[in-house]
């Protein structure tokens, strides 16, 4: 593996835990669809991958990794009169609002990983607005040089368009870039950019789904600076 000089993440589930984060928030947004009927409410659930009764994600949950486009694309044939573009605006209301988890204190780390002296970007198949407003709560907005969302010009993932405009924006090889996630979806978009891949087990899929797609499967962000320092030095800060 080359030198790492910049590092990539993906934001739910990665840089936030997945199921402290959404599993409330997907409650809250299929029984607001249902207009509070809870035999709708499992019907739309069933749609998208989420058993609202024990409030869990299926593995191939629609709602781990898709865009909120795609989403709404698999719950609207179950919802007569409904449009596209008010479950959009309903689903980027509630997300901007649902409270976030980290996976590990993300100012911290961020911060020591700036200090040795590598780019950070983020790359989320989630909007820019809401993105933005988690990014802001915890204060780490300016850690990252360039933040793409699935509504920022690029094919979302597993597509690597997001992934290859950031190396072309810092100007840094995708091979010197090591994306960070927790889908299969962040995984086959690193090997189609070029990208090695880390996978973290804060999101909804277990070592077994990721461990054949990643260079390394580690519980969770916060052990970076520890893959770092034993797999692949970076360049001393400036």
């Amino acid at each position: 593996m080359r030198q790492i000089k910049a590092i990539l993440f993906d934001k739910d589930g990665t840089l936030f835990d997945f199921n402290k984060t959404w599993a409330n928030w997907s409650q809250k947004f299929l029984m607001h669809l249902a207009a509070d009927d809870l035999a709708r409410a499992r019907s739309l659930g069933d749609a998208v991958g989420f058993d609202i009764t024990a409030g869990m994600f299926r593995k191939d949950s629609i709602l781990v990794s898709a865009t909120p486009h795609d989403i709404t694309d698999a719950l609207l044939p179950h919802l007569p009169g409904a449009t596209k573009s008010n479950i959009l605006r309903l689903m980027s209301r509630l997300t901007a609002e649902v409270p976030q988890a980290e996976a590990t204190p993300l100012e911290p780390l961020l911060s020591e990983l700036i200090v040795r002296g590598l780019v950070l970007g983020l790359v989320t198949n989630d909007t820019l607005e809401p993105t933005r407003r988690h990014l802001q709560e915890f204060g780490v907005t300016e850690a990252f040089a360039m933040v793409l969302a699935s509504d920022s010009g690029f094919a979302a993932k597993p597509a690597p368009d997001m992934l290859l405009a950031f190396s072309e924006t810092v100007g840094i090889d995708p091979a010197e870039i090591v994306m960070i996630g927790d889908s299969s979806h962040d995984l086959v978009a690193a090997r189609a950019a070029g990208m090695p891949s880390i996978a973290v087990l804060t999101g909804i899929a277990d070592r077994a789904q990721l461990e054949p797609l990643a260079d390394a499967v580690l519980p969770s962000v916060a052990g970076l600076p520890g893959w770092l320092d034993q797999r692949c030095p970076t360049r001393s800060a400036a």
